[in-house]
């Protein structure tokens, strides 16, 4: 399987043309897909390939939850695109009280193949209403599946994987990390199953349990503590539910120690989840607290000095990280 390095955009622009090729049940629709393509490029070329399956709508995220639940229950495959994570609260209905929960009221006689696509998160001072991280309030809805992709090729892989799910998928992808330019299998077939973690650096000392842009602040954060003799494992979750909680269990056998890190923020945020089903299922294996790296407890600030302030940094990975293990 040859490998090209591509762009996060770039890698899901080629992953949305073979599925829609592949699959005629596909379609894309959200405000200003067209005109744009894609506020972040993630579209490039999709229009044209396939007219009439990229819909532009009227400013209205209930209008476009709404119609996308009701183009899956015919047996299309929606994908939804929210421009920013933050719009959702407008669609909350559709995707909380409809999509979650129209197969198990149906006794499974229906699916949801329905894919929304937020991008989400912080750093472009784009102030306290386009900034935030709101996967935790989808884990706690029953009947949704989360996913959170780090790097180029894990977009790729799991967009395909949520477009050919029968549920209902949310899929968050960093705003920052759309630039960011990673090797991609050139494989139309490359998926990644839903519910995969993978260990992207080996460690024996303190597991770093990370998605998203905590990712990148885990591994820029584990190299600081290579050179202070600590090797820190670095756990991509990917998919936050279902949960890979075989491979976090492998990793904190041998390490006994972790650290959870996301950007959103501390209070009720996934980290607060995962400490508990660490604590619940493997408190023998521990050697030390979990520790949890996240953002502060304040809407997102415009100000960029605040905002950085406000935002975990690999300084709060390492010092977490040094705490668990006794240094």
């Amino acid at each position: 399987m040859s490998e090209r390095i591509l762009s996060a955009s770039a890698a899901l622009a080629e992953a949305l043309h073979e599925e829609m090729t592949r699959d005629e049940t596909v379609f894309i629709l959200g405000e200003d897909l067209t005109a744009h393509a894609g506020i972040f490029g993630q579209f490039k070329g999709i229009p044209e390939a396939f007219p009439g399956r990229i819909i532009d709508t009227p400013i209205s995220e209930t209008c476009i939850a709404g119609c996308g639940v009701g183009a899956a229950l015919t047996g299309m495959r929606p994908i939804v695109d929210f421009h920013f994570s933050d719009f959702v609260t407008c669609g909350m209905d559709e995707l909380c009280n409809q999509a979650a929960k129209i197969r198990y009221m149906f006794g499974g006689q229906v699916n949801v193949p329905l894919v929304v696509w937020c991008p989400d998160g912080a750093g472009l001072r784009a102030a306290a209403q386009h900034s935030q991280s709101l996967e935790a309030w989808f884990v706690h809805t029953p009947g949704l599946k989360v996913v959170i992709p780090s790097e180029p090729a894990d977009v790729k892989g799991l967009i395909k994987s949520a477009i050919r799910d029968d549920d209902p998928v949310m899929f968050f992808q960093h705003k920052r990390l759309f630039a960011r330019e990673g090797p991609v299998p050139e494989d139309s077939e490359f998926l990644i199953p839903l519910g995969r973690a993978a260990v992207k650096r080996e460690g024996k000392d303190v597991s770093l349990l990370c998605y998203g842009s905590g990712f990148f602040i885990c591994m820029e954060a584990a190299q600081a503590l290579a050179r202070e003799e600590i090797e820190a494992e670095v756990v991509d979750l990917r998919t936050l539910k279902p949960l890979d909680m075989e491979t976090v269990a492998s990793s904190i056998r041998k390490t006994n120690r972790a650290v959870v890190v996301h950007e959103a923020c501390l209070t009720g945020g996934f980290g607060s989840e995962l400490a508990a089903r660490i604590q619940e299922e493997l408190f023998d294996e521990l050697d030390a607290p979990i520790l949890r790296v996240g953002a502060r407890d304040v809407p997102i600030p415009f100000s960029p000095g605040l905002e950085d302030f406000v935002l975990p940094k690999s300084d709060s990975v390492i010092r977490a990280a040094k705490r668990v293990c006794y240094r």
